[in-house]
């Protein structure tokens, strides 16, 4: 099956003789992750839209695929001419997919959709509204049985990530969630997101882009733990180490088997948003379900002094690799010859050159001039633009390193420079520091402190459309909650050891895009007659451009913030480096 047209002829073949009017197929995996392995694209597969983001419907009549702003571009091309409409989310003109089948579709007419790809959450907010609307949700795999060539999934080994690596061993981790287990009252504990498993028994694989993860599931019970994983992708050393750990391990599918066989009695616990709606209906009905954040998911966001330790030596690793590549753009710019493919890749070769580099975090996010203003823009060679010296370039990349994560974002001028632009760079920079240096108390929520990011540009009408940070991993997802800085209220509370990013931006439509990104740690502040009070302490290392900033925007106090920044990081990295390169980080970080 070639083209989309004839897949679309198969899929609808297949939806006949299942009796179903109209089928959702979601950009996701059965454990909820963002990148995925290739056996799991059936949007791609079935529409050929491959951006990070959407979800593709299909009915015997129609059929749209539903993505945001940053993918407009390139899913109006990727899905030309092959029978899908581009269905634009955020604009009023378009519905959403539930409304959109209301629609399309006669009431009585059922909906399909792989009940391993929607948590279960997702799945139960489905089933009301259809059906308030006289359609029925079922749960039925249409896309399996009509893509009959899909790739394998991966079946390469994974490693140990050594307790000396993490700081707390998977023993210590099981016995941790086992507590909590206990002040939730479950007997059961139900795993499926990849970046939990790999946190708690400390393992990590290649089975997925940029995400250093293994793909399995976990059960724990009060006395057991299991491990369900291919065998194909256990070595003589993860075998000896999951059994030393007291860990069982069984086939990777034997779990739909296992959790049938759970005591009709057992308390079982899930996090709703993760554990899909297949792995529910396998949990027997007369089981308590017990449906909160999973506790590996706030475990794992506290960091601790050997994970902190590992992601201090990371950052020094990628200022280096930085250093050189922003000192090698700027030597060749002029030439004509760089584009933003060229460089991200050249970006990369640099921190590969840095030990213990284990890939990307995510896929560089190279934006000259008006694609810098696509938020999650990512060059390809139908978008590829060349890089001049009259514009501005935002860059936003981070690596995997054995000892942690980095997301770093800088926006540079490669040569002219406009007031407008120093002037738009300043507001950004203005509220980069407005998160950097607040102060504030225990039980502090993140969407309590975004309007510090926010609030020179509101005073101007201006406005970014992102959130303003997110958690991070050690060595593991570059994207990790349960906390972040956003406008959007979230209940979790900022606590020490919480590494998140602060990122505030603004964006010109086809002009030009900022953003400033360092990541950044929770610690403990001053404790006062009020309270304790908490801080951020910046953890990224690289000099933000001068030649950017207007000086007469900042206060002292943000005058003073951006000098003892730049101080901090030569001081850092200066015994890392060539004279030469000490020489070009010393003019980049001089005082303002």
């Amino acid at each position: 099956m070639n083209t989309i047209q004839q897949r679309l002829s198969v899929l609808r073949d297949a939806m006949k003789k299942n009796g179903v009017a109209a089928c959702i197929i979601p950009g996701t995996d059965p454990h909820a992750s963002e990148y995925i392995a290739d056996y799991w694209k059936e949007r791609e597969w079935i529409s050929g839209f491959d951006g990070s983001a959407g979800t593709a419907v299909v009915s015997l009549d129609a059929a749209g695929v539903w993505t945001d702003s940053r993918y407009f571009l390139q899913a109006a091309d990727q899905l030309k001419d092959t029978g899908f409409k581009l269905m634009k989310m955020g604009l009023p003109e378009t519905p959403d997919i539930l409304p959109w089948l209301a629609q399309e579709l006669k009431p009585g007419e059922k909906v399909a959709v792989n009940p391993q790809m929607f948590s279960l959450n997702a799945y139960a907010s489905m089933e009301k509204e259809l059906s308030m609307n006289g359609l029925q949700l079922v749960a039925i795999d249409i896309p399996g049985s009509a893509w009959t060539d899909r790739t394998p999934l991966p079946t390469d080994p994974f490693f140990v990530f050594s307790t000396e690596s993490a700081g707390q061993s998977c023993t210590d981790k099981i016995k941790a969630v086992r507590r909590e287990m206990q002040k939730a009252h479950a007997d059961v504990f139900v795993m499926s997101a990849l970046d939990d498993i790999a946190w708690l028994f400390n393992i990590r694989g290649r089975d997925v882009d940029y995400n250093p993860v293994v793909i399995a599931y976990a059960v724990l019970d009060e006395k057991t733990c299991t491990l369900y994983v291919d065998g194909a992708k256990l070595t003589p050393e993860t075998s000896a180490y999951l059994e030393g750990e007291k860990v069982t391990v069984k086939p990777y599918l034997d779990i739909y088997t296992e959790l049938k066989a759970i005591a009709l009695q057992k308390k079982v616990m899930v996090d709703g948003a993760k554990l899909n709606q297949a792995l529910l209906e396998a949990i027997p009905a007369s089981c308590q379900k017990i449906n909160q954040m999973s506790p590996v998911f706030k475990l794992k966001s506290i960091k601790n002094e050997v994970e902190l330790a590992g992601i201090r030596k990371a950052m020094l690793k990628d200022g280096v690799a930085l250093t050189r590549f922003f000192m090698w753009l700027e030597a060749n710019v002029a030439t004509g010859t760089l584009s933003e493919v060229s460089i991200a890749e050249r970006l990369a070769s640099f921190r590969k050159d840095q030990g213990d580099f284990f890939g990307e975090s995510f896929g560089t996010i190279a934006g000259f001039a008006g694609h810098g203003a696509i938020v999650h823009y990512r060059a390809d060679a139908s978008s590829d633009a060349t890089l001049t010296t009259d514009n501005i370039l935002l860059l936003d990349s981070g690596g995997q390193y054995l000892q942690g994560t980095t997301d770093i974002t800088r926006t540079v001028t490669l040569g002219n420079t406009t007031a407008q632009q120093k002037t738009d760079f300043t507001l950004v920079l203005k509220g980069h520091i407005g998160i950097a240096t607040v102060k504030f108390p225990v039980g502090t929520r993140g969407s309590q402190l975004d309007i510090l990011a926010r609030k020179a540009m509101w005073d101007l009408g201006i406005n970014y459309g992102h959130g303003t940070g997110h958690g991070i991993g050690h060595f593991l997802n570059v994207h990790e909650g349960p906390q972040n800085i956003r406008m959007d209220e979230n209940p979790t509370t900022l606590q020490p050891g919480m590494i998140i990013s602060n990122e505030p931006g603004l964006y010109r439509s086809d002009e030009y895009g900022i953003r400033i990104e360092n990541l950044i740690r929770v610690c403990e502040g001053v404790k006062t007659e009020f309270g304790q009070f908490y801080e951020f302490e910046t953890l990224t290392l690289f000099p933000i451009d001068k030649n950017l900033i207007d000086k007469s925007m900042l206060t002292e106090q943000e005058i003073s913030w951006v000098n003892d920044y730049h101080r901090l990081v030569y001081e850092q990295l200066e015994s890392l480096l060539s004279p030469t390169e000490k020489e070009w980080l010393r003019e980049k970080t001089s005082a303002l």
